[in-house]
């Protein structure tokens, strides 16, 4: 499989590569590294960072130091609903491993799997910064707060009636 942007996604990387001063086109890796996991299904295989590394004048190592440090950036295919579940302090204070241990239980899968059907992955992260809204969790671009069993099952029920935005 060749991983290549199409000729509105490059204008787009030159336009975000321009906002920087000449040579710090590092500057641009992440939102770049957005734009590939866009164009890539929702994750980055190791030929989309060699392809952003190409793009940036980049060494691929340079690529893969971000991509694996930020928990925004999936290395493994994801499923169409990702579940990005808080597990810091405030959030675990306030019951966060019992809404992952029943989110794995209700969808018969592991933190970092997909549902066999591909429509779920269940993913732990680090502060997503609403702690006053624990146990919460990022779905797409939206955050689903207070987080209790019944919200969850409503939530799971949303996905597969395709009711929820997720982007």
């Amino acid at each position: 499989m060749t991983v290549t942007f199409s000729e509105e996604k490059l204008n787009k990387v030159r336009e975000i590569v321009a906002r920087y001063p000449q040579g710090q086109q590092k500057s641009a890796l992440i939102p770049v590294l957005h734009l590939a996991q866009e164009a890539n299904s929702g994750w980055l295989s190791a030929e989309a960072m060699d392809y952003v590394a190409s793009l940036l004048d980049l060494k691929p190592i340079e690529v893969y130091e971000v991509a694996t440090f930020y928990s925004m950036f999936n290395l493994k295919p994801v499923g169409k609903y990702l579940f990005e579940v808080c597990q810091t302090g405030p959030c675990m204070l306030n019951g966060s491993d019992d809404i992952i241990a029943y989110i794995k239980e209700k969808l018969n899968i592991g933190i970092g799997e997909t549902t066999t059907d591909g429509m779920f992955t269940l993913k732990t992260v680090e502060c997503l910064g609403a702690c006053g809204y624990a146990p919460m969790m990022q779905l797409g671009k939206f955050y689903k707060e207070h987080l209790t069993r019944e919200k969850v099952d409503a939530i799971i029920d949303e996905c597969r009636r395709n009711a929820v935005q997720n982007n």
